[in-house]
């Protein structure tokens, strides 16, 4: 069935008067060793037809003060209020762009034209979203670059696993209108509305050109929190039943593939961690989902749990 004319029609777009064409929306806590290249990026960028929009849940270092060498309007939240769908869903709401542009306040846009090229997505009148190619940072770990190799190719389309990813992306204010953020679990909002979005027919576009400097060198501690979110998360996105052995299956081949990684990149250091990391990346992933279906059945909304696990062991210690 064409339904390009249907979809055209239902996301065209109503120029806000005395509105910018895009709200940058960035959220942050504790940023201060990193939020200042991203806004220097962010401010040097060729395309300028934007606003910024500075969510802060409770930074005490000295964050702010860096923010504060820009305009911007800021929205202070509590620590124990981020909850990132939640915050998103606020940050779009009180705007009136008709195009949403997401930056994490460690996100480094690497060329001048990142931006523009993220708009231009949208000349396309059926993309109702579109993401940006991340690469590593120069210290990253091997498998952290390998990793964001796999995930964010020199050429699209992206792989089938990344539905949207927000560190730099940007959405219709039309889209987000039909489709929030989700708030049921804490984490993956992103993959949350972009799965929801393909299932709809939506089209969102990877922009490989649109170039951003983001990746984290997680610690055994912080992966397990990072897993254990997406656990959860996927139980609610995914639904689907115990999938307990295929995940310890995969981690095992997981590990085989880093070593031959490894060897071929020299990096000999990463051999005797990669079972651990691959087991402690498994482990999180199960008690996530087992949780999150737990909560599923027995209709629990309460999300203080798989919060107070990835934050405790987030760096920026929000809670």
């Amino acid at each position: 069935m064409n339904t390009g004319g249907r979809v055209k029609e239902m996301f065209r777009e109503p120029r806000m008067e005395a509105a910018p064409t895009c709200t940058i929306i960035l959220r942050c806590k504790n940023s201060a060793h990193e939020i200042g290249l991203a806004l220097a990026a962010l401010f040097s960028q060729e395309y300028q037809d934007f606003e910024l929009l500075v969510i802060d849940s409770g930074s005490t270092d000295g964050t702010l003060d860096i923010v504060s060498a820009y305009p911007h309007r800021l929205i202070r939240i509590a620590p124990q209020d981020y909850v990132p769908g939640r915050v998103l869903n606020r940050g779009v709401a009180e705007n009136k762009s008709p195009i949403c542009v997401f930056l994490n306040s460690d996100c480094v846009l690497l060329c001048p034209q990142a931006l523009e090229r993220l708009v231009q997505a949208f000349d396309d009148p059926e993309v109702v979203a579109a993401f940006a190619r991340q690469v590593a940072r120069p210290e990253a770990w091997s498998w952290v670059r390998r990793e964001y190799l796999a995930s964010f190719p020199v050429i699209g389309p992206a792989p089938s696993w990344i539905e949207l990813s927000l560190p730099f992306a940007a959405m219709r204010r039309t889209a987000w209108n039909e489709q929030h953020f989700y708030e049921e679990a804490w984490g993956s909002e992103d993959t949350a509305w972009g799965y929801r979005a393909h299932a709809r027919g939506w089209k969102i576009k990877y922009v490989p050109n649109a170039l951003v400097m983001h990746s984290h060198n997680y610690t055994l501690r912080q992966l397990y929190g990072r897993r254990f979110i997406e656990g959860e998360a996927d139980s609610f996105i995914y639904g689907g039943t115990n999938q307990t052995a295929r995940i310890i299956l995969r981690a095992f081949g997981q590990t085989f593939r880093d070593w031959i990684a490894d060897i071929r990149d020299r990096s000999y250091a990463d051999i005797p961690l990669a079972p651990l990391r691959r087991f402690v990346d498994a482990w999180g992933y199960i008690k996530g989902a087992r949780h999150g279906t737990g909560r599923k059945k027995a209709g629990l909304v309460d999300i203080s749990h798989g919060q107070k696990i990835v934050l405790d062991r987030h760096v920026s210690k929000r809670s």
